[in-house]
């Protein structure tokens, strides 16, 4: 069966450079492509602007610890996820043993598209919430100056 062109199609000969762009929302609307509720809702999160070129992600990870989650950045990618599935599972800690299991400790993986010059500063859990820190640099030439008049 032959692809349909999309709308994006229409977009690329007035663009350069939103290729990869482009690839990736057509890769949304593609019909392999399979959303299920648990992946467009866990884990809820915020994205937060702190500054005028700082951002953080920050996502509810409550019953989580550090070493339980990965973020990973790759071709413009920020991915935050569970490390294995096993370990999220083990009903003892300890000592104790979990009767009733209310609080969410399931496999995940979430993605963000981030721009070329977006750069990811680090992460931190605390308190049930991963905050990822990402800083827009701007180049020198990109940023506002003033011009003197002679």
């Amino acid at each position: 069966m032959d692809k349909v062109p999309s709308i994006f199609n229409n977009l690329r000969p007035l663009t350069i450079g939103f290729d990869d762009v482009f690839d990736h929302f057509e890769s949304l609307l593609d019909d392999d492509y399979r959303v299920t509720s648990s992946r467009i809702n866990y884990p809820p999160y915020d994205i937060r602007k702190v500054g005028d070129n700082k951002f953080n992600i920050e996502a509810a990870l409550a019953g989580f610890n550090k070493n339980d989650i990965e973020v990973l950045t790759k071709d413009n990618t920020l991915t935050i996820k569970t490390k294995k599935e096993k370990t999220l599972h083990n009903n003892k800690n300890g000592d104790s043993e979990v009767l009733h299991k209310g609080i969410s400790k399931r496999y995940f993986e979430r993605s963000f598209t981030i721009a070329d010059d977006v750069k990811v500063l680090g992460a931190e859990l605390k308190d049930g919430l991963l905050k990822v820190s990402l800083e827009r640099l701007v180049p020198e030439e990109k940023k506002e100056k003033v011009i003197v008049i002679k």
